[in-house]
């Protein structure tokens, strides 16, 4: 009994081909007319092109998860949020269409409308006037420290940060101290999130603290930590300013921390 991909003809094969690789059920009408009478095209467009080298390059198994994934990035996944599916996710990758789908659902999850105007939450900046960093006499691999920082960047609470400092000792050694600032850093950027915190500015002889337009805590709570202590202070419309020295870097990001905490 011959195999039955082997009773199909020919045409048919490539009819059922072209039927991924044109935009629209026009097109393959037409497409199979000419067929029918022994013409064949001249051109196709630039999108069946991308199409035929990907089913071109797919060989090996699992290979119609990576087709679907080009599938999805030549004709475009539409709206993040909304009804219209006409999108062009290549305007701006998968990878960070999917990011901005995540915090879309987390945030609907949570019973809170999705922020349009920053669909990938707020991203808080920290300046603690210090070297913050990998170094290369710690880690010397250039690519090893780039995955580093990006895993560093991709740690959304404590935990996941911890565990990543406790595979960084385990594998370098002790943090020597811009690590130890790096990670600090990052610590401030999780608590500062929670908060709707847009910047940190912490320097030796004072903080400043920079909210976004809508932050995620009651505004009676900044009130009345102001009320209580002398040393927070407005500083224009969306900031406040810790007036207090603190020369250690340890000490400073203690001091950011419980101001957080005393907002939630």
């Amino acid at each position: 009994m011959k195999h039955m991909s082997e009773a199909v003809h020919p045409q048919q094969r490539l009819a059922f081909t072209l039927i991924w690789l044109v935009p629209s059920l026009w097109t393959v009408n037409y497409i199979l007319a000419r067929m029918a009478t022994g013409e064949t095209m001249a051109s196709i467009t630039a999108d069946a092109q991308k199409r035929l080298e990907a089913l071109a390059s797919l060989e090996e198994l699992g290979a119609g998860f990576t087709l679907a994934t080009h599938d999805l990035e030549i004709r475009g996944a539409g709206e993040v949020l909304g009804d219209n599916q006409s999108g062009e996710m290549q305007e701006i990758g998968f990878s960070l269409y999917s990011e901005m789908l995540n915090q879309a659902v987390k945030a609907l999850k949570a019973g809170r409308e999705p922020d349009l105007d920053e669909p990938l939450g707020v991203t808080t900046e920290v300046n603690l006037h210090v070297p913050a960093l990998l170094p290369a006499d710690y880690c010397a691999g250039v690519h090893e420290r780039l995955v580093i920082y990006k895993r560093l960047a991709n740690c959304e609470d404590e935990d996941s940060l911890n565990d990543l400092k406790e595979e960084l000792i385990d594998r370098f050694g002790l943090l020597p101290p811009a690590t130890e600032s790096l990670v600090s850093a990052h610590q401030l950027r999780i608590a500062g999130k929670a908060v709707g915190v847009k910047k940190i500015d912490s320097a030796p002889e004072r903080t400043i603290i920079t909210f976004k337009p809508k932050p995620s805590f009651e505004p009676i709570k900044l009130i009345t930590l102001i009320q209580k202590d002398g040393r927070y202070r407005l500083h224009g419309q969306d900031k406040v300013k810790i007036e207090r020295p603190v020369p250690l870097l340890n000490d400073r990001a203690r001091m950011v921390r419980e101001f957080f905490l005393a907002l939630k």
